[in-house]
């Protein structure tokens, strides 16, 4: 799937294999990554809820970052310009308000709109064995913390909620992703999951994931 495509990834600290980045996985396998996308909290998710995150180059590939935290969420067709294949892999935590799945929605958006297929690679939620809350009401409050209507906890992991997105017709026009999502190996949803790396600053363990 990744053989001979130049590459962008929206990553950030979670996106890991093992004690490695999938980037540092990716460029030692000799694929090709043009370009990084950030989220809110930065590539390396050192900052604050809330702070805006600048474009850069990261330090150890040399690879452009461009920030979806600061001037604009969404890439546009040149921040795409060149690019075959776009990589997704960021640790969800399963509230409406965490704003990875929001990032997320403006990326198949964006690859959408320039025929650009996704590929997530899915990870386990660990809020994911119920769910709860009123459903978001998008009529009256949609946001950048609230783009679906969805309960509070909505249960599913990021490549199920992803597949959800693209089957609900929720991107804009009703258009869809060129989605592949790659499931987790014995990943069922009663059983828990404590995260192996903290997914924002003020998350920094289990106990301030569950509350």
């Amino acid at each position: 799937l990744l053989q001979d495509k130049q590459i962008a990834m929206v990553v950030n600290q979670t996106s890991t294999i093992g004690e490695r980045h999938l980037v540092d996985s990716l460029l030692a396998a000799g694929m090709v990554i043009k370009k990084i996308f950030a989220p809110e909290h930065g590539f390396r998710g050192q900052a604050d809820a809330g702070e805006k995150v600048s474009d850069g180059k990261d330090a150890q590939t040399g690879i452009p970052i461009a920030s979806l935290y600061g001037s604009k969420r969404k890439p546009g067709a040149e921040d795409l310009a060149g690019i075959d294949l776009m990589i997704f892999d960021i640790q969800d935590v399963g509230a409406r308000f965490y704003t990875y799945i929001s990032t997320m929605h403006y990326i198949m958006e964006a690859c959408a709109e320039n025929n650009i297929p996704m590929l997530l690679l899915d990870r386990p939620n660990p809020n994911g064995h119920y769910v709860d809350g009123p459903v978001l009401d998008t009529s009256k409050y949609r946001s950048f913390v609230g783009m679906h209507p969805i309960p509070t906890v909505h249960g599913m992991t990021i490549g199920e909620y992803a597949q959800m997105v693209n089957g609900e017709g929720w991107l804009a026009g009703g258009q869809t992703c060129k989605l592949t999502v790659i499931p987790c190996e014995n990943y069922r949803h009663d059983r828990p999951y404590i995260l192996p790396i903290k997914p924002s600053p003020n998350l920094p363990n289990n106990r301030s994931i569950y509350l």
